[in-house]
């Protein structure tokens, strides 16, 4: 089970790359268009971006989802895109009431048009799953070994190999079995713009629930890129772009909560705080509130009554299920091509239906969350920011480390260097694999700044921080290359191999070989023979034994020479 819940995780975490590239599409589209700059080459570039989205999520969510985001995932994965692409083309069988009464050219011309229009629902399904594919196929096989006389082709020059074949078998699927896929897909969307108010409640509720693991990034890209059908055109945010007058319903309800909702929220959270600690909690809510009222970015609000009151959170999760009703219910339908901030709604106000609704609803929202919040956190006297009766002020908690600090101590509080797997970031949050997750600090994580700490399956850990969590994720990353390495390891040679396989018991003890972060990850097949005193004196910077038996050499650089090494000492 945390299996299954760590990969959905690094599928909600790989998505959110190509998702990153909506807003510069979606402000390029509306700016070139008549209603306001009336510039066509911005009209139609964000409009390519549009268009292509199939091909931007294939090469994205293999790149979020390859180890160490390795552009030679994103280049296999449009390998296998386009494979799949114009191989279930050339497959699909053209119904006879489409060139029915045209002459050759005509049909084949309303044949051609057809099958692009098809295509363009199969876009992004076949972009993700490609994507995953050649995510995968990089963990797996970017350092295979092949025999001499084909190893050209070995390593990295694999993947699109491997891909391709996959993408080979994706067209014949997809291609043979449209018909029941194409009668899949509108009977879906049929069934959840059918489910009506009922729909729109279930799915504003489960979107801010899943925010908690990050999931919520899978159901919004089924709503919003999947759904629905207008002139060949799939999804909620491509079709309001589009100019669908239906398109917008699962959009328009976040506006009230995050525009006005929230930031009542904050008032209410203000007011309620100690006397003494309004003022050191009034920064921090000040700030996270014009972070989502401009941007739509929420987590850093909603992380501060997440956990501390999770009863304020259910709360908040109905309020929004019942915003998505109401504004389908009068007829509102904006959209965004990020999420529902000031800009968005902005720069899509003429495409909108009855956007000035906004106003007064929002206002509406903006008293209900004060006045509902204020009551529940004094009624059930629960600990927001501000009322905590722990010792530790907010402004300790709360107070972020300086830029050129913060990465050694953030890697200190995750358990060290030896502890931490990988780095990634989404928009708010660290997305972290460790080794032990006993070994990260929460309470040292809060007094860095983070702003909550999720953990979602044993080995993989989620620190919050707001939009700058990628910047500190890069920074970390480049903390791990250099100031966090012993000089004395960067100054070392090559391990010697032949001391090396001994102190690991000789050469048939050794099993699974694999490298990753680098590291060199093995099992021993009897671990009563490892000499772990020369271990640690051969691999100075750090040897991890895992729960599962596996073991973790830190060696940098020379994880990759070494692995191989091991493996051709291993017995075949």
């Amino acid at each position: 089970m945390a299996s299954s819940i760590e990969g959905l995780q690094r599928l909600g975490r790989a998505l959110m790359l190509p998702i990153a590239v909506l807003p510069v599409a979606s402000m390029l589209l509306r700016l070139g268009q008549p209603d306001l700059l009336n510039i066509p080459v911005l009209a139609a570039a964000g409009d390519a971006i549009f268009a292509n989205l199939g091909l931007v999520f294939a090469v994205g969510v293999a790149v979020g989802f390859a180890r160490e985001n390795h552009g030679a995932a994103g280049l296999a994965s449009l390998v296998g895109f386009l494979v799949a692409t114009h191989g279930a083309e050339s497959l699909l069988s053209i119904p006879g009431s489409v060139t029915a009464g045209l002459d050759s050219a005509a049909a084949a011309a309303a044949a051609t048009a057809w099958r692009v229009q098809q295509l363009s629902k199969l876009s992004m399904p076949v972009g993700i799953l490609s994507g995953l594919i050649a995510g995968y196929a990089y963990n797996r096989f970017s350092e295979i070994r092949l025999p001499d006389y084909l190893a050209f082709f070995g390593g990295r020059r694999f993947v699109p190999i491997v891909t391709g074949c996959f993408g080979l078998v994706v067209a014949l699927a997809f291609g043979f079995a449209w018909p029941l896929l194409a009668r899949g897909m509108d009977g879906l969307s049929m069934a959840v713009v059918g489910a009506g108010s009922w729909g729109l409640f279930a799915y504003g509720i489960l979107n801010r629930l899943l925010i908690v693991t990050g999931l919520h990034h899978i159901l919004n890209s089924v709503v919003w890129f999947v759904l629905g059908d207008y002139h060949g055109i799939t999804g909620d945010i491509h079709r309001f772009q589009a100019g669908d007058p239906t398109a917008g319903a699962f959009m328009s309800g976040f506006f009230p909560v995050i525009m006005f909702g929230l930031p009542g929220a904050c008032l209410a959270m203000y007011r309620t705080a100690r006397p003494e600690r309004r003022r050191a909690v009034g920064g921090l809510l000040a700030s996270i509130t014009l972070t989502a009222f401009l941007t739509g970015v929420t987590e850093p609000v909603e992380f501060t009554f997440m956990f501390l009151a999770p009863l304020l959170y259910a709360v908040h999760a109905v309020l929004t299920g019942l915003a998505m009703v109401l504004m389908h219910a009068l007829g509102v339908h904006l959209g965004f091509g990020f999420s529902a901030g000031l800009f968005d709604y902005l720069l899509n106000f003429h495409l909108a239906t009855r956007p000035l609704w906004l106003l007064p609803i929002g206002a509406g929202y903006f008293l209900l969350y004060f006045f509902l919040f204020r009551f529940v956190i004094l009624r059930f006297n629960l600990a927001t920011p501000g009322r905590e009766v722990a010792a530790a002020a907010v402004e300790g908690a709360r107070a972020p480390a300086p830029p050129g600090s913060r990465a050694a101590g953030l890697v200190a509080a995750l358990g060290g260097a030896a502890n931490l797997g990988s780095v990634d970031a989404c928009t708010t949050r660290l997305r972290l694999t460790v080794v032990d997750g006993a070994r990260v600090d929460t309470d040292a994580l809060t007094r860095l700044g983070a702003m909550g700490v999720v953990r979602p399956a044993p080995t993989a850990v989620q620190v919050v921080l707001g939009p700058v969590a990628d910047q500190v994720a890069g920074e970390i990353r480049a903390h791990l290359r250099g100031g966090a390495i012993p000089a004395a390891a960067t100054a070392a040679p090559l391990i010697e191999l032949g001391a090396l396989v001994a102190a690991l018991g000789g050469a048939a003890n050794l099993g699974a070989i694999d490298c990753a972060a680098g590291r060199v990850l093995l099992t021993a097949i009897r671990p009563e023979l490892l000499d772990r005193a020369a271990l640690d004196a051969l691999v100075v910077r750090g040897v991890v034994s895992t729960s599962s038996g596996t073991l973790h050499l830190l060696l940098g650089d020379d994880a990759a020479s070494v692995a191989a090494g091991l493996r051709a000492a291993a017995p075949r």
